[in-house]
């Protein structure tokens, strides 16, 4: 299931807000004959970073006489980023399957001023909040004067803000999701903690790859969450024609279901479904601005010796 839109009601903690699920989409549909809904084996070791991908590039500073470019002026009537799809023209991840852990994250403190490029062009206003929720982004690089953030309500896209206007929190979580073997995995600090089986999106509607992050939560909609609190991420569906006309415009949820029996397939709108007990879990333990990557499948480890 997607969900389509946050309300400025807080529900459950200071960052609670509720959804609205629209009624056109048949509930029955998701559901599949039983398959493995056990718990998943602890993975052994954090999650390697990608081949392809500079470790670095998070967390490293820039050196101190790199010169800084300049923001240009912010024109009246730049857009608000909310929980509709984001403005386009904002440059793609540079390393969307990077499973390096991103550790720090930002909240805006004020309407900011997103950017396509240090010194570039101002595309959008970044608020400290979206519907009332306050939103907090992770950090994935660094330029003199510049910091690079995950966009919300985009798929593997950046933006980049000026000094001013925010401030910064340490993120100790990351959920990594990996597609082929529907496995769901929570580390914090780089160290596993617990893995589950998940249900991921039918072909047509597969759940989005790429690094992205936890939104806000609500409290389940429906009897048919199973009577447990809703993640909302910043993804939305790659192809927002595919999904049922009144999921338009939605957001990818992680949330539970009444029944786990379509854990290990691929049966949902795009959403990470996964069981009661481990959607209790990661909202006991992982606060908003997480973040969430999706990757096909982890690297093998090499066997030790």
């Amino acid at each position: 299931m997607l969900f389509d839109r946050f309300t400025s009601r807080f529900g459950v903690g200071p960052l609670a807000t509720a959804f609205g699920v629209p009624a056109l989409v048949a509930l029955a549909l998701l559901v599949n004959s039983a398959l493995h809904h056990d718990r998943v084996a602890r993975p052994a070791t954090p999650p390697p970073p990608s081949a392809t991908a500079d470790p670095g590039t998070p967390t490293t500073s820039p050196p101190d006489d790199e010169p800084v470019p300049v923001a240009g002026p912010v024109p009246a009537g730049l857009p608000v980023i909310d929980y509709d799809p984001a403005p386009g023209g904002f440059p793609a991840d540079p390393h969307p399957d990077d499973t390096t852990p991103l550790t720090e994250g930002l909240s805006p403190t004020r309407p900011i001023a997103a950017y396509d490029a240090p010194g570039g062009r101002p595309l959008a206003l970044l608020a400290p909040t979206i519907s009332g929720v306050e939103l907090t982004v992770p950090v994935v690089a660094r330029r003199a004067g510049w910091t690079a953030v995950l966009l919300p309500s985009a798929n593997r896209r950046i933006a980049w803000l000026p000094e001013g206007g925010w401030s910064t929190r340490v993120l100790r979580d990351q959920i990594v999701v990996e597609r082929r073997p529907h496995r769901l995995t929570w580390y914090r600090h780089g160290e596993a903690v617990d893995s589950w089986p998940v249900a991921l999106g039918m072909p047509g509607q597969l759940t989005p790859l790429g690094r992205t992050f936890v939104l806000g939560r609500t409290p389940p909609p429906q009897d048919v969450y199973g009577g447990v609190d809703i993640f909302a991420l910043g993804a939305i569906p790659d192809d927002p024609d595919a999904v049922p006309t009144g999921l338009r415009g939605a957001h990818i949820g992680l949330h539970s279901w009444y029944d786990d029996a379509t854990l290990g397939r691929n049966v949902t709108n795009g959403c990470i479904r996964l069981t009661r007990s481990a959607q209790r879990k990661l909202l006991d333990e992982v606060p908003p601005g997480t973040p969430l990557i999706v990757v096909d499948q982890l690297p093998t480890p090499p066997p030790t010796a």
